[in-house]
C-alpha cells in the first residue's frame, strides 16, 4: 500500500508550493527540514530546497510542466502526436547530432522569474526518486527517463489533476521499493489572472470593455509584464472547446507539409479554410504565427519566382537609386503594384513577401547608419505606413464581417473612414477592390456578416458625400449584431424545445405555440423589452426546416452517392451558413460513427 506525506505553505509573497512523498515507504521517512525561512527536501543523494529567491535541485529528477501554446516549443516535440509536456531532467543534453545524451552535471539553480518565465507561467513541477536501482545518478536519471519518460511529455491536462492523482499515475511507472517527491510550484498572481480572464472569456468569448479595463488594472496591481499577460491569455484562449479543435487542425496540417518540405494545393486550401474559420471564432492571430513560423514550409509556387515577388524585388530596389538622386517620392504606380503583390502573397500565404520587406528594412537601417540621405527612409517608412494601414484595415474588416458581438465603436469606424480615403487617393475605389470584393466572394461569409459588410461599405462612402455620420453607421451596424445575437438565441432556444419536448412545428397552431413560449423565456430573460419580431422567428422556423431537410433526406443521399453537386447547390440556394452546415455535417458524422474522411472528400471539391 502506498502512503502519501505532504506540504503546503508559501516559500514567497507569490509562490505557494505543495510538496509530496509517495510511496510504500513513505511513512518511515523524514524528508523535509524548514530552517532559516529555507524549505530542504531531500532523500539520500538527492536535494530539494526552496527559499524567497528561488529553487536549487541536485541529484537526479528533473522539472516538468504543460507547454503553454503561443510560446516556443522544440520542433521535436511540435511535430510529435500527444507531446503536452515540458520535461527537463538534470544532466540531459542534446549534442550536436540532436540526440539526447547524460552529463555528470546533476544540479542547477532558478529564481522565481526566470522559473516561471521559461516553464509554464502559473505552474511548475518538480520531482526526484529514492530506490532506483542505478548506483550512479546519470545511471537514475537514464532509468527515470526509461521508466517516466514518456508518461511525462505526454500526461493530458497537467494542471488540472491534482498532487495524489499525480502520484498514483507516476508511482504505477516506478518499481515497488522507490518513493517519489513531487514538488508543486505555483505563482499565485499568474494563476489569479489566469483565472480571471479565463471566467471572463469563457463566459463573452469576447472581453467587455469595462472588464478588460479591469483586467489591465489587475494586471497592473499585480505586477504581470505585458509578455506574460499576453502568454497567460493566448494560452487560456488556445484550451476553449471551440478554439483548440480548430488550432489542432491547423497544427496536424501543418506538420504534414512540413514533413514532406512544400505545401500541396489541397492542403493550402484546407490551411487557409482553417484561418478564415479562426477569425469568426476570435481565436487571435499570433497562435497561428506561431505555428507558421516553427514549421515553416515552402508555399505553393511555379518553378520560377512569382512575377508578384520580382515586382516588388524591383520597386524596393529602386528606392535605393531613387535616394541616390535626392528623389523621395514613391509614385502612385508603384504603391499600387506593392499593395496588388502584398495582396497576392497574403492569398498565397508567401512568406518570401514579408521576408523582402525585412531584408529591405535591414539594409535601409544600414545605409542610413553609414550616411545615406534621410530621403530613403522617408520613401522606406511611406511603403511601409501604407503596409500597416492595408494589414489594420483588411484585419478589422475580416473581423467585422466573421464575428458575432464585435467591438464596433467610432474610432474604429473613423479608422476606416481614413483608410478608405487614403486608399482612394491612390486610385478611385481602390479601398473597395481591395478589401470588399473578394471578402464578399467569400463562401464562408454568412448572411448577417455580408450585410454588415454591405452596411459598413455604403455607409462610409455616404459619410464621404455628407450624407450620413459615424455615429449612424455605428447604430446601423450595431443594430444588426444585435440581430444576429438575438437570431443565434432563438433559433438555439427553438431547436432546443423541438429536441427535448418533441415538439411540432409544421402547422400554423403549433408555430403560434412555439413563438409564444420563446417570446415569454426571452421577456423573463431580459433579452428583449417587447414582443419578439415575428419576422425574425419565421426565419427561424425556415431555418430550422431546411436544416431537417438536409440532415434527413439530402445529406444521406449525398453521402451515399458521394454527390458534392448536389450539396454544393444546397449551400449555394438554402441561405443557410456554410460554417453552420459543416458544424451539422460534422455531428453528422460523428453521431452516426462515419469515417470524418469522407466528409474531406466531400468538401474537397470547395477546397481545391
Amino acid at each position: 500500500m502506498n502512503a502519501e506525506l505532504r506540504l503546503h505553505g508559501h516559500i514567497h509573497e507569490n509562490v505557494e508550493y505543495f510538496a509530496t512523498a509517495a510511496g510504500g515507504r513513505t511513512a518511515h521517512h523524514h524528508f523535509y527540514q524548514v530552517a532559516d525561512e529555507q524549505l530542504r527536501l531531500f532523500s539520500p543523494g538527492n536535494e530539494f530546497s526552496l527559499d524567497a529567491e528561488g529553487v536549487r535541485q541536485s541529484g537526479n529528477g528533473g522539472i516538468f510542466c504543460e507547454y503553454m501554446f503561443g510560446v516556443d516549443q522544440p520542433l521535436a516535440d511540435l511535430t510529435k502526436d500527444g507531446i503536452n509536456n515540458r520535461l527537463i531532467l538534470l544532466g540531459a543534453s542534446y549534442n550536436e547530432a540532436g540526440q539526447l545524451s547524460m552529463t555528470d552535471h546533476h544540479s542547477f539553480a532558478l529564481n522565481y522569474e526566470k522559473l516561471f518565465f521559461e516553464g509554464h507561467a502559473s505552474c511548475n513541477h518538480f520531482l526526484f526518486i529514492d530506490g532506483l536501482e542505478g548506483t550512479t545518478q546519470q545511471q537514475q536519471q537514464e532509468q527515470i527517463l526509461r521508466l517516466l519518460g514518456r508518461k511525462l511529455k505526454r500526461l493530458p491536462r497537467l494542471n488540472q489533476l491534482d498532487d495524489s492523482q499525480l502520484c498514483h499515475q507516476l508511482l504505477a511507472e516506478l518499481p515497488q521499493q522507490c518513493t517519489l517527491f513531487l514538488v508543486r510550484l505555483i505563482n499565485t498572481r499568474h494563476r489569479h489572472y489566469q483565472e480571471e480572464f479565463q471566467r471572463l472569456y469563457y463566459q463573452h468569448r469576447s472581453i467587455p470593455d469595462a472588464a478588460y479595463n479591469d483586467l489591465q488594472a489587475m494586471a497592473t496591481e499585480l505586477s504581470i509584464d505585458r509578455y506574460q499577460q499576453e502568454r497567460i491569455r493566448i494560452d487560456v484562449m488556445y484550451r476553449h472547446r471551440d478554439n483548440y479543435r480548430i488550432i489542432d487542425e491547423y497544427k496536424k496540417v501543418l506538420i504534414e507539409c512540413h514533413q514532406r518540405g512544400r505545401v500541396d494545393r489541397q492542403q493550402h486550401a484546407r490551411l487557409t479554410r482553417l484561418k478564415t474559420l479562426s477569425v469568426r471564432n476570435k481565436i487571435p492571430a499570433a497562435l497561428f504565427h506561431t505555428l507558421d513560423e516553427q514549421l515553416k514550409v515552402e508555399p505553393v509556387r511555379e518553378s520560377q519566382e512569382p512575377e508578384y515577388i520580382s515586382t516588388t524585388r524591383q520597386i524596393l530596389q529602386g528606392i535605393f537609386i531613387a535616394a541616390e538622386d535626392q528623389n523621395a517620392g514613391i509614385d502612385k504606380q508603384d504603391m499600387l503594384q506593392l499593395l496588388e503583390a502584398k495582396r497576392q502573397a497574403h492569398r498565397n500565404r508567401d512568406h518570401a513577401f514579408e521576408q523582402l520587406l525585412l531584408e529591405t528594412g535591414k539594409v535601409c537601417d544600414e545605409q542610413i547608419r553609414d550616411g545615406a540621405p534621410l530621403a530613403l527612409l522617408e520613401n522606406f517608412s511611406t511603403i511601409i505606413t501604407f503596409f500597416d494601414r492595408y494589414d489594420s484595415t483588411s484585419t478589422q474588416i475580416s473581423q467585422l464581417g466573421f464575428m458575432e458581438n464585435y467591438r464596433i465603436t467610432e474610432d474604429l469606424l473613423r479608422s476606416l473612414l481614413g483608410s478608405q480615403q487614403a486608399f482612394n487617393e491612390l486610385q478611385d475605389k481602390l479601398f473597395g477592390e481591395l478589401f470588399f470584393s473578394e471578402i464578399l466572394d467569400n463562401n464562408y461569409l454568412g448572411r448577417y456578416g455580408r450585410r454588415k459588410l454591405s452596411c459598413l461599405y455604403s455607409g462610409l462612402q455616404k459619410i464621404t458625400a455628407d450624407r450620413s455620420t459615424l455615429q449612424e453607421l455605428n447604430y446601423q451596424l450595431k443594430a444588426l449584431d444585435a440581430e444576429e445575437h438575438l437570431y443565434r438565441m432563438v433559433l438555439n432556444s427553438a431547436k432546443e424545445r423541438i429536441r427535448n419536448r418533441y415538439s411540432r412545428y409544421d402547422t400554423r397552431a403549433e408555430q403560434d405555440a412555439l413563438f409564444n413560449e420563446l417570446n415569454d423565456e426571452l421577456l423573463v430573460r431580459g433579452i428583449i423589452g417587447d414582443l419578439l419580431d415575428p419576422a425574425l422567428f419565421r426565419a427561424v422556423i425556415h431555418d430550422i426546416k431546411k436544416e431537417a431537410l438536409y440532415l434527413h433526406s439530402l445529406l444521406p443521399e449525398i453521402i451515399s452517392s458521394q454527390d458534392r453537386e448536389l450539396r454544393e447547390d444546397f449551400l449555394h440556394n438554402s441561405g443557410l451558413d456554410r460554417f453552420y452546415v459543416e458544424e451539422l455535417e460534422r455531428d453528422y458524422f460523428n453521431r452516426n460513427q462515419i469515417d470524418l474522411d469522407h466528409l474531406l472528400q466531400l468538401r474537397a471539391s470547395n477546397e481545391n
